[in-house]
């Protein structure tokens, strides 16, 4: 059941696994398998362009039964670079879709360690996104480990407009101070704040970057990351339209504009 070409033959087919199935608990059996299944990709033509942090938000975690982040591969055939403000995604094309509004970083250089300034420096743009998770596993009932092990439920990264992080007097603070709205067919929904996500975006790629040293890997330049959700994953269903607004914070305006998703 849990092999890397199972996994990967779920998310290609677009189906579950099936909700009895055999225990699957060790952390390091599963990030060999999502190291597998890179290969496998990789093999077969596609292209990692960085990573999503998953479980960065603490708040959801009771909900999900999970106790620290994980991470894993995005990809070009899985990141999308939106050409305004909206746009739309079909649910046939994912297992048990949801919604997750992030802060999303491209890389200009390699970091050259964890700290918050070398972050900073190491850091191009940031940008609104909007993450499309799913799982194979029924009803999202799983463990840390069988998420690790099916790349972080990541489907597919919708990024909005880039703005250069250098626009930010302070973005370590700033973006940890966003506050975010999200509605569906104009009735708010969810309110998220920067914070949420391990204290803030780039706090949540400190993190990335410490459990990547201790693996003997490393960001590059040109890398694209993104840092958790804002608020819980929202389920999708053909005809909704969602939408978020990043509210004004201590009289100021918001660094970021709003996305519109249609759900097909």
């Amino acid at each position: 059941m849990f092999t890397s070409e199972n996994l990967l033959r779920a998310f290609d087919q677009h189906r579950s696994l099936p909700a009895q199935r055999p225990a699957f608990t060790e952390l390091a059996r599963a990030e060999i398998l999502n190291a597998d299944i890179v290969q496998h990709r990789v093999d077969r033509g596609e292209r990692p362009l960085g990573y999503k942090i998953g479980f960065t938000n603490r708040s959801i975690w009771p909900l999900y039964g999970v106790t620290h982040p994980i991470w894993a591969p995005v990809y070009d055939t899985t990141v999308i670079q939106l050409s305004g403000e909206h746009a739309s995604v079909r649910t046939v094309d994912y297992i048990e879709p949801r919604l997750e509004p992030e802060i999303v970083f491209g890389l200009k250089t390699a970091p050259a360690s964890a700290a918050l300034p070398d972050l900073v420096a190491a850091i191009d743009w940031y940008a609104h996104g909007f993450e499309i998770v799913q799982s194979i596993y029924p009803d999202w009932k799983f463990n840390v480990a069988e998420a690790f092990a099916a790349q972080g439920m990541h489907g597919a990264l919708l990024i909005g407009a880039r703005h250069p992080l250098a626009q930010l007097a302070d973005p370590v603070a700033q973006l940890a101070r966003l506050k975010l709205g999200l509605a569906l067919d104009g009735e708010p929904k969810a309110q998220g704040v920067g914070a949420n996500v391990l204290d803030g975006p780039i706090q949540a790629l400190a993190h990335l970057v410490t459990e990547l040293s201790k693996r003997d890997a490393a960001l590059r330049a040109g890398d694209i990351i993104t840092t958790g959700t804002l608020t819980d994953a929202m389920p999708l269903v053909p005809g909704q339209r969602w939408q978020t607004v990043f509210e004004s914070v201590d009289g100021q305006s918001p660094p970021l504009h709003g996305l519109t998703l249609t759900i097909a």
